[in-house]
């Protein structure tokens, strides 16, 4: 399974997800915000792994975890549905977002959980789940975070 020419995935919508948490919803666990602004120390890193739901449950027990959040990234489609995404017609990857204090956890110690816990040598698959949304990935916000990425 490849990722689709662009002009080949799903248009999308200008609605957002339907089902996505609201603004002022918390962490079901942390009690933390979902949303941005996050405290100022804050870091954040999105992880594709495969399915975002059990990926988020390694992370968010970690300390110095601040939060977490699943949703779906590197696509094309606007806002797209979980169905969408699952038609393989949208590109997105299944991710985490782990928002995290760097003075309690490092971005090294993420990436372990992240390298031990899945196989990224099978492409765009974990274990049954199979498509390109359960492609490996790592999205980082910042030059530092490229490079303890690619030194990992």
């Amino acid at each position: 399974v490849e990722l689709l020419e662009k002009n080949a995935c799903i248009a999308g919508t200008e609605s957002p997800i339907p089902d996505a948490p609201g603004k002022d919803e918390k962490h079901f666990l942390l009690g933390t915000p979902m949303y941005p602004p996050f405290p100022e120390n804050m870091e954040m890193v999105s992880l594709g792994m495969g399915c975002f739901w059990c990926s988020e449950n390694l992370f968010m027990r970690m300390p110095g975890v601040h939060s977490t959040h699943v949703g779906y990234a590197q696509g094309v489609t606007k806002n797209p549905s979980y169905e969408e995404v699952c038609s393989g017609r949208t590109n997105h990857n299944e991710v985490v977002r782990v928002v995290y204090d760097p003075t309690k956890i490092t971005l090294g110690d993420i990436l372990k959980v992240f390298w031990e816990r899945h196989d990224p040598t099978t492409l765009n698959q974990q274990g049954n789940d199979r498509g390109t949304q359960y492609r490996s990935g790592i999205y980082y916000y910042n030059d530092a975070q490229r490079k303890v990425a690619e030194e990992s």
